[in-house]
């Protein structure tokens, strides 16, 4: 369930990497990433400490190639299927960076973006479908001009620049996750 903007049973991380989005830009997209820090490891808290500006860039090489960027995404699901929210839905976060969707431009303006703790290439757990599913039910709900066909990867929006949610994400699964859901998701 989602309260001005917040999701009411996810863990709240703020970041201050967000801004307003457009008066003229309704809610009308899901976009869906991966992130992994450092490349392909799991856990240590690092994306969170990303998301906020707080990455230590010491403590691993990448970091220091990605210490200048300051970027966020509305929730990130982790490998245990926990959800973590770190902007609100009714404001910008930067996730999307240049990118077009059916010819409509910036799509942070319009779009929520959900990371997925993972990579291109390997398999995504249960719980993160499971979690995925059931985020997109209660945004859908609270934003209704998003429908299945608004519901897209990274790479679908910056094809030139992006591959997430990559070859290990099973769209199929996903897809029919949302139009079984219990909350009623049909279209």
């Amino acid at each position: 369930m989602i309260l001005n903007g917040w999701l009411i049973n996810a863990r709240r991380v703020l970041s201050p990497n967000f801004n307003c989005r457009p008066p003229y830009a309704p809610i009308n997209a899901i976009v869906v990433h991966n992130i992994s820090l450092p490349p392909a490891q799991f856990g240590g808290g690092y994306i969170e400490a990303f998301f906020q500006n707080s990455l230590d860039s010491s403590a691993h090489s990448y970091f220091r190639e990605i210490r200048n960027l300051q970027v966020s995404s509305h929730c990130l699901i982790d490998r245990f299927g926990a959800c973590t929210q770190f902007v609100s839905f009714g404001e910008r976060a930067w996730h999307a960076g240049v990118s077009c969707l059916n010819g409509e431009e910036n799509c942070n303006d319009f779009s929520i973006g959900i990371e997925l703790e993972g990579t291109d290439n390997l398999p995504y757990t249960d719980a993160q479908y499971d979690a995925l599913v059931l985020l997109c039910c209660d945004v859908m709900r609270a934003y209704p001009k998003i429908t299945l066909d608004r519901i897209v990867g990274h790479s679908h929006i910056a094809p030139e620049r992006k591959t997430d949610p990559g070859v290990s994400f099973d769209w199929v699964r996903f897809r029919t996750g949302l139009q079984r859901s219990a909350h009623g998701v049909t279209s």
